[in-house]
C-alpha cells in the first residue's frame, strides 16, 4: 500500500509538471499572438505534441480560462478569447481605477535599482521597431513600477488583466501609429519622473489619464473586435 501511495504521489507531480509546461507554452503563444484570437485549441493534437494524455491539458486550459484567455465550451471544444468590445471596455475601466493605487502604493518602495531600470525601459520603449518588442517592454515596465506595492492580492488582480488585455493592447499599438506612440512615450515619462521625485500620487493620476486614453482610442476603433 505504501509502494502505492507513492507511486500515485509520482504519477500526480507529473501530472501537475505536465500541466504546467502546456499552460506556460500556451499562455506564451497566445500573449506573442502567435495563436489568434477566436482560434480553436484542439486537445488531442496538444497531446501527442506534449506526449502527454488528455488530463494535464484539460487542466492547462481550465488554468488559462481562468485567466481570461481561453473559453471552454461544454461539448464543443476550447477556443483563444476574442476580442470583445464590451469586456475591453469594462476590464481597462477596472484598470483605470486599480493600477493607480498599486503605482501610488509602491512609489516610496521602490529601489535605486529599479527606478534605474524604468529609465532605461523607456529609453528603450521609445526606439522600439516592432509590436512584439514593444509590448514586452511596455508590460516590464509598467509591472515592474508596481513591484513596490505590497500588496499582493491587488498584484494578482493586475497580472491577471494583463495577460487578459494583451491581445487589446496589441491592437492598440497597431492602430495609434507615431503620434499615439509619442504620447505614450510622454506619459512613460511623466510617470517616471514623478517615481523618482517619489511623487505616488501625481504618478497614479498620470497613469489614470494613461490608461484611460487606450481605452478611448479602442472604443474609437470598432473594426477591431468584428
Amino acid at each position: 500500500m505504501d509502494g502505492r501511495r507513492a507511486s500515485s504521489g509520482i504519477d500526480g507531480n507529473g501530472a501537475a509538471l505536465a500541466s504546467g509546461r502546456v499552460t506556460d507554452a500556451l499562455r506564451d503563444a497566445i500573449l506573442s499572438g502567435r495563436l489568434r484570437p477566436g482560434s480553436r485549441v484542439r486537445q488531442e493534437e496538444l497531446a501527442e505534441e506534449y506526449g502527454i494524455s488528455r488530463i494535464p491539458v484539460r487542466e492547462a486550459l481550465r488554468q488559462l480560462e481562468s485567466e481570461g484567455l481561453v473559453i471552454l465550451v461544454p461539448n464543443s471544444g476550447a477556443w483563444i478569447s476574442k476580442l470583445d468590445r464590451a469586456e475591453c471596455i469594462e476590464i481597462y475601466k477596472i484598470r483605470e481605477r486599480l493600477e493607480p493605487l498599486a503605482l501610488s502604493e509602491s512609489s516610496a518602495n521602490l529601489s535605486p535599482e529599479a527606478l534605474a531600470r524604468l529609465e532605461e525601459l523607456v529609453l528603450r520603449i521609445e526606439g522600439v521597431e516592432s509590436i512584439d518588442e514593444f509590448l514586452q517592454l511596455d508590460r516590464e515596465f509598467h509591472l515592474l513600477s508596481y513591484e513596490g506595492a505590497r500588496m499582493p492580492q491587488l498584484a494578482h488582480m493586475i497580472h491577471k488583466f494583463w495577460n487578459t488585455t494583451q491581445q487589446y493592447r496589441r491592437a492598440f499599438a497597431a492602430s495609434v501609429g507615431k503620434a499615439g506612440m509619442a504620447a505614450v512615450h510622454h506619459e512613460h515619462r511623466l510617470i517616471l519622473e514623478a517615481l523618482k521625485r517619489g511623487d505616488g500620487e501625481q504618478a497614479g493620476l498620470i497613469l489614470y489619464g494613461h490608461i484611460r486614453r487606450t481605452r478611448l482610442q479602442l472604443e474609437q476603433h470598432t473594426e477591431i473586435f468584428t
